[in-house]
């Protein structure tokens, strides 16, 4: 009796799935968060590569700011700024997103765009004067894919460090 409850509990911790998710995990906390261009607070694009899969954050217009932040400035996904997750054919580089057109190759095989989730910004001042350093947040992104299947559990701490300069 004992080996048929131990073959059954086994089998059922086994047997526990976690929702079936497409992608267990994004991992992108040691990719370094790069932009086209100069840095400014202009800057609303921001994008992580690693090797064939990419986020990319668009930014609402006006929420990098020169100054200190009083409190957390916060935005909306996907009412203000927004958030895709893309897979590649594959290596992509930044010049698949700061190219005008774009390469050709590699191909797009998968976008998905984040459908709930809040980006919050900090911003201190930074150690030379004139510099500000920003650290934006993603908090609570749900991704699911065209059949409105969640495909993975996605918790990103820090998106970007980013320090700007005061333009002259």
């Amino acid at each position: 009796m004992k080996k048929y409850f131990l073959f059954s509990a086994l089998f059922a911790l086994l047997s526990c799935s976690d929702g079936d998710l497409q992608i267990e995990t994004l991992d992108f906390s040691t990719v370094t968060a790069q932009n086209c261009g100069t840095l400014s607070v202009d800057t609303e694009l921001f994008f992580k590569i690693n090797d064939n899969e990419t986020l990319i954050l668009t930014l609402a217009s006006g929420l990098l700011k020169n100054e200190v932040s009083e409190a957390e400035i916060t935005s909306a996904i996907p009412e203000s700024s927004q958030l895709t997750y893309r897979t590649f054919s594959g290596t992509v580089s930044s010049s698949y997103f700061c190219d005008s057109p774009p390469p050709a190759t590699p191909t797009v095989l998968e976008e998905i765009n984040a459908e709930k989730g809040t980006i919050t910004i900090n911003t201190v001042a930074g150690e030379t004067e004139g510099t500000f350093i920003h650290t934006i947040k993603l908090k609570n992104i749900t991704l699911n894919n065209s059949d409105d299947t969640r495909i993975t559990d996605l918790n990103i701490e820090d998106f970007a460090v980013i320090t700007t300069t005061v333009p002259q």
